[in-house]
């Protein structure tokens, strides 16, 4: 591999400094380390490239290599740095350990880089470069996402507007053209209709024209429309609008909002697609709220699934980058962890297996702490994609680990309370509770699990021993001390290591937290308890929703748990491990075309707002360089 060579200076610089001190090599040779041929990829300038999906087809005989994914502790402010350690882990595989290796992650949405988060490549000495082109526009992914979904949105809107306005015969005629010899004849929407609706002799002379008529109108329920536009925004001023209050329109008006674009279903799709064919049954079958009579209305029945998929016929294909000592990275979706499953695509994963071979490695990462992040990737990536991991590696530091055990709360633009960076053995050991539950729920699914503890210098030798005898008592593989942050690949190779062995040792069944064939409310309540909950409490609109999705034939679905990152309860403000709660569910809605049920525990903010002082204050451009500065 001809790895970048880091020049590492301590304090360390800023983000965007060490990102722009580092000369990417072109593309092409990242690539080629990758035995990737010209004819696999098309180039987005020089640092850039859409790997092409045939490859899969190429390389279906080579044998998968070792499939890891990065989880963390329940996540606090004080950062625990999943991001960090997948690519620290993979420049020390790769730059140092000899390993084939690939990263795949997630793309950054431009809200949390111009709002309070910033990027999500990394950061230190462990990044994606260019740091700005991963964290900005990168092949324009999101912005396809952005226009497929806002022309669904348009088309409710109009089909419900036409269908108020014109009359059966017109409705009708415009489904059914005649043809050049004035036969009529059935376009395929009305054939896919007509078919859904249990009719299946679909030539027009064999029907009643009259009573098929009626078919034509969709009948939508403005009021169970779930389909919201988007935008790559923070802007909390759109959450909720109106729309339909133009002159033409009167009578149509009806509340709706934006949600920003990673929230769309539409990215959930692209995360969890297998192929160009299997993203277009996706996208063809999300459902955009019911007709009046209680039955689902998909894309499909709208007719325009297949513009849909036109407009992500690009999309689907990963997008190469580098690490900053030149190992491979696949940065392709970046579904919303809260409302979708939260981590990169199947797509990626498995050009990405095929690419390393035996013996090479592919680093993932899942969002958000495991209980939300690896039980989603464990039960709904992995059911929908037939990959296993071998290893699991869940993130922690000291600071968290302390805030988890009971310290003081942290507030942004205030100095750490002492606590924070003083010794406190006994604070850190009643923190692990919430690692130790991790670590216990991780292993149930068959898979080894290795702990990083991400080094602070404030970090004690008391303190560290104390975080890995709480790992390895509660199951932990091995339990590994990390400096990627500071020092790159080099800082990681211990890390590196114990995933090695890990992986070789895993030999264990795979097994999921539930059956798909439970019901709704048997997979919600396996999810509680692990969760820690004694039990599950529905309110009568969740009640309502789960009846209906089960009318309907969804219950065969996966679930994916909308809840608050910040602990394991409904409640953000309790930390470490709590138990014996009851968890309550306000409402269940669905994501037909992506696959799963979304229960919803408590309000899940789909609009990010943006902060006091949110990071576009410190974001400007170089321009005797043309450099991009600020961006953190």
């Amino acid at each position: 591999m001809n790895a970048l060579t880091l020049q590492v200076v301590s304090p360390v610089p800023t983000d965007i400094d060490i990102a722009n001190s580092i000369e990417p090599q072109h593309i092409s040779v990242i690539a080629k380390n990758l035995n990737l041929n010209s004819n696999h990829y098309d180039l987005y300038g020089k640092y850039k490239a859409k790997v092409l999906l045939p490859v899969i087809d190429e390389l279906k005989g080579v044998k998968d290599g070792y499939y890891v994914v990065v989880g963390g502790i329940t996540p606090t402010p004080l950062g625990e740095g999943k991001s960090t350690t997948t690519v620290g882990l993979c420049q020390a595989l790769g730059a140092y350990l000899d390993k084939k290796v690939v990263t795949t992650l997630r793309q950054p949405s431009q809200g949390p880089t111009f709002g309070i988060k910033g990027g999500a490549a990394g950061g230190g000495y462990s990044q994606v470069i260019p740091m700005d082109e991963f964290n900005l526009h990168m092949t324009g992914d999101i912005h396809a996402i952005t226009a497929a979904n806002n022309l669904l949105a348009a088309a409710i809107d109009t089909r419900m507007f036409h269908e108020s306005t014109q009359s059966d015969n017109a409705l009708f005629n415009r489904l059914c053209a005649p043809n050049k010899q004035g036969n009529r004849r059935f376009n395929d929407v009305m054939y896919k209709r007509l078919k859904k609706l249990g009719i299946t002799k679909v030539k027009p002379e064999d029907l009643n024209l009259e009573e098929v008529k009626r078919f034509a109108r969709l009948d939508i329920d403005p009021d169970s429309i779930t389909w919201r536009r988007v935008m790559d925004v923070n802007d909390r001023f759109l959450r909720k609008i109106t729309v339909g209050q133009g002159l033409d329109e009167r009578g149509m008006v009806r509340e709706t909002g934006f949600d920003i674009s990673v929230a769309s279903e539409i990215m959930a799709v692209l995360a969890l697609t297998t192929s160009l064919a299997d993203m277009r049954q996706r996208l063809g079958r999300m459902v955009i709220g019911n007709s009046r009579a209680g039955d689902p209305v998909t894309a499909d029945d709208l007719g325009v699934g297949g513009a849909l998929s036109v407009l992500m016929k690009d999309a689907i294909n990963p997008t190469l980058m580098q690490t900053l000592e030149g190992t491979p990275v696949f940065v392709h979706a970046g579904p919303f962890a809260n409302i979708a499953h939260g981590s990169s695509s199947i797509v990626a994963d498995k050009i990405a297996l095929k690419l390393v071979g035996p013996g090479g490695f592919v680093v993932t990462e899942a969002g958000f702490g495991c209980d939300i992040g690896i039980e989603k990737f464990m039960n709904i990536k992995c059911r929908y994609s037939g990959l296993r991991p071998q290893c699991v590696i869940i993130v922690a530091t000291v600071r968290a680990l302390k805030m988890h055990g009971g310290g003081p709360p942290v507030t942004a633009g205030k100095p750490l309370d002492p606590v924070y960076v003083t010794e406190n053995v006994a604070l850190v050991e009643a923190g692990c509770a919430n690692l130790s539950r991790h670590i216990r729920n991780t292993k149930a699914y068959g898979v080894n699990v290795v702990v990083a503890i991400n080094q602070f210098s404030t970090d004690t030798d008391a303190e560290i021993g104390a975080v890995r005898l709480a790992a390895l008592t509660a199951g932990a593989y091995d339990a590994v001390l990390c400096t990627h942050h500071a020092h790159g690949g080099k800082g990681a190779i211990d890390l590196g290591v114990a995933v090695q062995k890990a992986c070789e040792s895993a030999t264990g069944p795979f097994n999921f937290l539930y059956p798909l064939d439970a019901s709704i409310e048997d997979k919600i309540d396996a999810i509680a308890k692990s969760y820690g909950a004694c039990g599950v409490e529905y309110s009568k609109q969740a009640e309502k929703q789960i009846k209906m999705y089960s009318k309907q034939g969804f219950s065969g679905l996966p679930i994916c748990m909308a809840k608050t990152q910040y602990s394991f309860s409904d409640n953000p403000a309790v930390k470490g491990a709590p138990s014996g709660f009851v968890l309550p569910i306000r409402d269940v809605r669905a994501s037909i075309g992506a696959g799963f049920i979304y229960p919803l525990v408590g309000t899940m903010s789909t609009m990010p707002g943006l902060p006091t002082r949110p990071c576009f204050y410190d974001i400007d451009l170089d321009t005797a360089t043309g450099k991009v500065k600020g961006l953190s």
